[in-house]
């Protein structure tokens, strides 16, 4: 008998079936390897060395959970957490958490364009001003004239050059492996530490992004009507997170350990990133240098980009609405989150700091965000049978009282 080799094996076609699905994933890694992070990362192992690398851990592994749960909510209902907000919460209530996200989104925004400008300027010796109006202006036109597929693809691009550029760093270091990998399991809590953990966590866990992926899952299209397809969806969304999230623990650890092993080891403070940039090139050589100067310009050019999503998302929802960059509502949103951010970069004195203070901005708006998500996913009327069951809500409702937690000893720190 003659072998059907046209026939393919059920592997291949789950394979197949994953790689396809990857992207959304890609999209929400990019927020959290920012210029925020990199300033946050770099501020935590500079000062603290592996010490706090705990914190990279554990902020990944509560925004695993968070960004699976907030997933599921776009693949079942086919709203994006704004537009669920606007549709199940009264009206006064969802006006006040949204406008508060918007600012959120403002916030992350801005530590995108300021970064990406910072690396504009290392890379031309152009005024930071203006590098910052020249990322906006390119992201917009990015965001307005390429679609979502496309726009996937040139992410996820961005992505590997990105995660290329810190092996690269990381292979001209010297680590302490073993110091490294106790600071990612053991917590600790120096003196002073509690405002750059609170910058680490809003780093990773970030509003926008949850807003965000609710909003791009519905680029795999389905049948809500199908409770098969409905159930694959679930499934691959979730092999999506875990691969995507686990891209960004890597990056975002390597930053803190590059930091501990080239300025923490020698005491060199860092308040800048041109310094670090600087300090690079006779610690490691010319080619150190350039390399974190590029992925720094990949990391704002990307970030930027999903930042300008989310904020349109955000801002559409409120109208209730999905984004599409053409509609009216979508691109002024975007175009408004850019805006604000260029007016915050020209008031800022020093930043570096403001990219810091970005971070602790969006780890006190989090709960706000994160407490919502668990309402609308654990009701019955938006979810129907897929709401939270209680070992969910358990879960979801620990990690909204741990970051309420770090925000209380923020402010406690603070005043």
């Amino acid at each position: 008998m003659l072998k059907n080799y046209n026939t393919r094996h059920p592997f291949h076609e789950n394979a197949a079936q994953i790689l396809k699905y990857i992207g959304p994933g890609i999209l929400i890694t990019v927020g959290f390897i920012d210029p925020g992070n990199w300033a946050a990362n770099m501020a935590a192992g500079a000062e603290y060395g592996y010490s706090l690398l705990w914190m990279v851990t554990l902020s990944t592994i509560m925004l695993i959970f968070l960004q699976h749960n907030v997933a599921h909510l776009g693949i079942v209902t086919g709203l994006c957490l704004s537009e669920a907000t606007t549709a199940y919460l009264p009206k006064p209530c969802s006006r006040v958490i949204l406008c508060t996200a918007v600012l959120a989104a403002a916030a992350t925004a801005m530590a995108e364009i300021l970064g990406g400008g910072i690396a504009v300027t290392i890379l031309t010796g152009l005024p930071i001003g203006i590098s910052a109006v020249l990322t906006a202006v390119f992201c917009f036109i990015l965001l307005w004239t390429n679609s979502y597929k496309k726009l996937e693809k040139i992410i996820i691009g961005f992505v590997s050059l990105i995660g290329i550029s810190f092996l690269l760093e990381l292979s001209m270091v010297n680590v302490d492996w073993g110091s490294a990998a106790a600071g990612a399991v053991v917590p600790s809590l120096p003196t002073g530490a509690v405002p750059i953990v609170m910058s680490v966590l809003g780093a990773v866990v970030m509003p926008h992004n949850l807003f965000l992926h609710s909003e791009v899952i519905q680029s795999r299209q389905w049948n809500l009507e199908n409770a098969d397809v409905i159930k694959k969806q679930l499934q691959y969304e979730f092999l999506d997170t875990i691969f995507s999230m686990s891209i960004g623990w890597a990056i975002n650890s390597a930053m803190i350990i590059v930091a501990a092993a080239v300025f923490f080891s020698q005491n060199i403070p860092v308040e800048e990133i041109q310094q670090a940039q600087i300090m690079l090139e006779p610690m490691l050589g010319k080619g150190a240098a350039l390399i974190f100067a590029i992925a720094l310009f990949f990391s704002g050019i990307a970030s930027t980009t999903t930042a300008g999503m989310a904020g349109g998302s955000i801002y559409a929802g409120i109208f209730g609405e999905g984004y599409n960059i053409k509609d009216y509502h979508s691109w002024h949103g975007v175009a408004l989150i850019y805006a604000a951010a260029l007016g915050i970069i020209f008031c800022i004195t020093d930043p570096f700091q403001g990219l810091v203070y970005s971070q602790i901005a969006l780890s006190i708006q989090l709960p706000i965000t994160i407490f919502t998500q668990i309402y609308l996913t654990s009701s019955t009327q938006v979810m129907g049978k897929y709401a939270n069951t209680k070992l969910q809500k358990g879960i979801l409702g620990c990690i909204a009282l741990l970051v309420t937690l770090f925000n209380i000893m923020l402010l406690a720190e603070m005043f």
